[in-house]
């Protein structure tokens, strides 16, 4: 197993008031891929510890620094047009990774960003694992609406 925990310095003057964190695990889907068909052993996936991703609602995607997306050894498959306050930009699109947060797990696609950007964590994975923002605690909860509990909705 290569694991790379990753811990964001804090920059100093900034505030935390409304940033919701929350620790996840993301696996290169095509390493367990590569395991279940003994073409690696299971301690050569690769995988990245973040203790402190950023879950932003208002993003769409799961989406790594470039520098992680690397180290992951993720494969590019097209590039997609976001929108920033700054504008429009193009972003690369990457080959799908094992997300594990609080022992939920999904596979999805991962959004390059530039180096210096947190990690976030965007709706797409949030839904999949049916999470949401408890803002006055400043964490994600399990869906309330499903008693907490880890439901799909399939309609």
């Amino acid at each position: 197993m290569t694991t790379t925990k990753v811990r964001r310095p804090r920059t100093k003057g900034t505030t935390k008031m409304g940033r919701v964190t929350t620790k996840i695990v993301v696996e290169n889907a095509s390493d367990e891929w590569a395991v279940k068909h003994g073409v690696i052993k299971a301690n050569e996936v690769r995988r990245i510890t973040i203790d402190d991703a950023l879950v932003d609602t208002g993003a769409a995607f799961l989406t790594l620094p470039k520098k992680m997306v690397k180290a992951l050894g993720l494969t590019k498959f097209g590039e997609k047009r976001f929108k920033t306050a700054a504008g429009e930009r193009m972003a690369g699109m990457f080959d799908a990774v094992r997300l594990t947060i609080e022992g939920r797990t999904c596979t999805v696609d991962v959004m390059e960003a530039p180096d210096g950007v947190p990690v976030l964590i965007g709706q797409i994975p949030l839904e999949i694992l049916d999470f949401v923002v408890d803002p006055k605690r400043r964490r994600i909860i399990g869906n309330p609406a499903h008693g907490g509990e880890w439901v799909i909705e399939a309609y």
